[in-house]
């Protein structure tokens, strides 16, 4: 008991220290931008930027007047929205033939998809503009969700939890008359509410900050999502840093709002689907 209890605390002191590491930059961001703008920086080197001397929401009135801060919000939700969605269908469905049915070649479209997973996208992004703007097809917002619908990772998710869930209930299915969809949406998905929202969030957090597609494909404001809204409004004259780091707060706040209200969910779906890390 002894020889435990520092152990203990040592370890709990070790944590400490790398939530503080972590935690320290949001703290720093969230404190700037209620700063009047020429204490930001000032007050970096000391602990006074992790504390506001004076308090306000200027900041925030200010990315609202300057840029077009909603429409960069909407562009957001309504690719991330499309991508999570159309996703959540079209990955599924792919996890559950390579899990479920048998038919020619599904090893090797298996064996083709973990492949996929190790490359990065931005040895695809260029080609795929390339071919994209071949087909005229650019500066709107589906052309920021669509190529990423399909999604490997997603697919080979689905994939490991479908091979976990019992056969009886899709056995009992095909027995009544079910046929494959009929079973997946009427069986499958009901069981399996975890790895569905475990998925959805991962995609949500991934693309949500994604910014060298758009940067590509793009050029209108109207269809700019946040991530190019930010390093534009980083370059707009006066340089303001606490406008910046309102923006940014801005941006974090529905990343964060999802995940704390799905976080029971994600934490399920991680264990269920064997995310590890």
């Amino acid at each position: 008991m002894n020889a435990t209890l520092p152990r203990l605390v040592f370890t709990y002191l070790l944590l400490l220290l790398c939530t503080l590491v972590f935690f320290g930059p949001i703290l720093f961001m969230l404190v700037g931008s209620l700063k009047p703008d020429d204490q930001v920086l000032a007050d970096a080197a000391s602990l006074a930027a992790l504390w506001p001397r004076e308090a306000g929401l200027d900041n925030y009135h200010s990315v609202f007047e300057r840029v077009p801060f909603a429409s960069y919000l909407a562009s957001s939700l309504l690719i991330n929205g499309l991508i999570v969605g159309l996703g959540l269908l079209v990955n599924a469905l792919a996890g559950y033939a390579l899990a479920r049915l048998r038919w020619w070649g599904r090893e090797t479209m298996l064996a083709v998809v973990v492949a996929i997973l190790v490359i990065p996208f931005e040895a695809i992004a260029i080609p795929l503009f390339y071919q994209l703007s071949a087909l005229s097809w650019r500066d709107d917002h589906l052309v920021q969700a669509i190529p990423f619908v399909a999604n490997p990772l997603a697919i080979y998710l689905f994939y490991s939890f479908f091979l976990g869930l019992p056969r009886a209930l899709e056995e009992a299915a095909r027995v009544d008359g079910a046929g494959v969809l009929r079973t997946f949406f009427s069986i499958v998905i009901p069981n399996s509410k975890a790895a569905f929202a475990s998925v959805a969030i991962v995609t949500f957090l991934f693309h949500w900050g994604m910014y060298l597609w758009p940067l590509l494909m793009t050029t209108s404001e109207s269809v700019r999502p946040l991530p190019l809204g930010i390093a534009s409004f980083h370059t707009l004259p006066p340089l303001a840093w606490g406008d910046i780091l309102a923006f940014g707060v801005l941006m974090v706040l529905p990343v964060l709002v999802v995940f704390v209200v799905f976080q029971r969910w994600f934490v399920a779906g991680v264990a269920s689907t064997g995310i590890k890390g």
